[in-house]
């Protein structure tokens, strides 16, 4: 099946067929749908494998500290411990960040993503393996480095490999690929959360998805882009890495357009790359984000992102089978099946926000999801101070927690800050944006069970409900709505 179809957008720059960068002009592209998939699913494993490792540590957690099932002599894990083996890949994930912004440019789109999925295969295999508890948090480590790096690189490659008018659509599509790896992480749970030694097995079945992942992006062509920007940058000749580029692109769109079309395009991209380049060499050093239009950008996206965790997220997708637990599902086989349930509840409210955002606006979604966010937090709360007899309370609390949250801050968040930075710091917004998000989503989930020993589990939802609330306060007095502008309409009409 082809497509003919011509999207025409406002651009500064003229016309950038692939350039991946949203706003920009789109000539007439043609493209066979059996080319997109595969370079579109091949990196969206990457966000496949992170959210499976949220849904995997929900009940490698119960696992691993159960006497009778965890098969090893140092499952009595304290509270400081049992937050490492939480949060240990979301640290290697913000090292991971870090790692990215310093070697991307280098290694390319494709080779990141391959040796993400060489870090999330050896992370999941040392964890799997691991004899002691040292030698676990190292596995979680490079699993989280594997994490850092597929989330940085996977948008890359899909926005610049994908077609133009599919583009907003398939990297949208990539949030529901984390929902699908937390519902699968939550189904093996289910499966071996009554098998001796089952932590071992939720944590080492990343291994073959990346195995996967690993193959398939050794197989596909690098990003046409990225060839055009080492030569851009001195490290390559131009015409070169022209002729790898046109291969590139060939490869990615079949034989369904012509070598001159596909030769005009990557002129065409040339040009724009050359013109941006110039233009980030003289925009000075990083602290040029916190200035001007920049800065009102930062405050919006790196809020954003921020509020996204620190209103409980991470904790209640890492401890939601410990959460059932404790509300009255004893077993620990029921609490992991009540987490599928909630598992199929995010994918589908992520489905109903994806295909609804640019109807309903960035907006409304946001404010009625915090909205229902801070109303789950605080039945949270009343469950575990006078409602502790109807254990459904919190089943019910949970569901609405994840959905109020998958059609606010989970999709939206992201699209946000891919909107809200100006043309000259967007790769600086972006990356600080994303060094936030795991920084903070790190520290919660780590914080989270030694607070919870320390203040109980009704003040600390309390305290999450609350935060919520006051971040309900800042969409409403800071972020804008960006339905319908193209990127410059937003810089110049929302950010002066």
């Amino acid at each position: 099946m082809e497509v003919d179809v011509q999207v025409r957008t406002h651009a500064q720059g003229g016309e950038v067929p692939f350039s991946g960068d949203a706003g920009d002009g789109a000539a007439l592209e043609e493209f066979s749908w059996t080319s997109v998939i595969l370079p579109f699913l091949f990196p969206a494993l990457g966000g496949l494998l992170f959210g499976y490792d949220i849904g995997a540590t929900s009940g490698a957690s119960i696992s691993l500290q159960s006497a009778e099932l965890s098969g090893t002599t140092w499952f009595n894990l304290s509270s400081i411990q049992l937050g490492l083996v939480a949060s240990g890949s979301l640290y290697g994930a913000l090292g991971g960040s870090i790692l990215a912004y310093r070697i991307a440019d280098f290694l390319g789109r494709r080779i990141e993503l391959v040796t993400a999925a060489a870090l999330y295969i050896s992370g999941a295999l040392v964890t799997g393996f691991a004899p002691d508890f040292v030698v676990l948090i190292i596995g979680r480590l490079l699993y989280g480095i594997g994490i850092g790096l597929a989330m940085h690189g996977a948008p890359l490659y899909i926005a610049e490999t994908s077609p133009s008018q599919i583009r907003g659509t398939l990297i949208s599509l990539k949030e529901l690929f984390i929902v699908l790896g937390i519902l699968i992480g939550y189904l093996v749970g289910s499966l071996e959360i009554d098998v001796v030694g089952g932590w071992r097995y939720m944590f080492g079945f990343g291994a073959p998805l990346a195995v996967i992942m690993a193959i398939g992006m050794w197989n596909l062509p690098p990003s046409p882009r990225w060839l055009l920007l080492r030569a851009v940058q001195g490290n390559g000749s131009v015409e070169d890495n022209k002729k790898k580029a046109i291969q590139a692109l060939r490869s990615l769109r079949g034989h369904s357009r012509s070598d001159r079309v596909i030769a005009d395009e990557i002129d065409d991209t040339l040009v724009s790359i050359k013109a941006a380049y110039a233009e980030q060499e003289s925009e000075g050093n990083i602290w040029k984000i916190f200035e001007g239009a920049s800065l009102k950008a930062f405050i919006i996206g790196g809020g954003l992102v921020l509020f996204q965790q620190i209103t409980g997220q991470p904790s209640v997708l890492y401890y939601a089978t410990s959460i059932l637990q404790t509300a009255g599902f004893a077993a620990a086989s029921d609490a992991a099946r009540v987490s599928i349930l909630i598992g199929l509840f995010k994918l589908l409210m992520t489905g109903v926000a994806v295909f609804k955002v640019d109807d309903l606006g960035r907006r409304p979604l946001l404010i009625g999801g915090i909205g229902g966010i801070a109303v789950s937090l605080f039945l949270l709360a009343a469950y575990y101070k006078i409602l502790n007899g109807f254990p459904f309370v919190a089943v019910g609390a949970l569901l609405l927690y994840v959905g109020s949250y998958q059609v606010s801050f989970g999709p939206i968040s992201w699209l946000m800050v891919s909107e809200i930075f100006p043309l000259r710091t967007r790769g600086r917004g972006i990356s600080l944006a994303v060094l936030t998000n795991f920084g903070s989503n790190a520290l919660v989930t780590f914080a989270f069970s030694p607070l919870q020993e320390f203040l109980g589990p009704a003040n600390i939802f309390l305290l999450f409900g609350a935060i919520s609330l006051l971040s309900l306060v800042f969409v409403i007095l800071n972020v804008p709505e960006t339905k319908g502008l193209t990127l410059e309409e937003i810089e110049s009409k929302l950010l002066k």
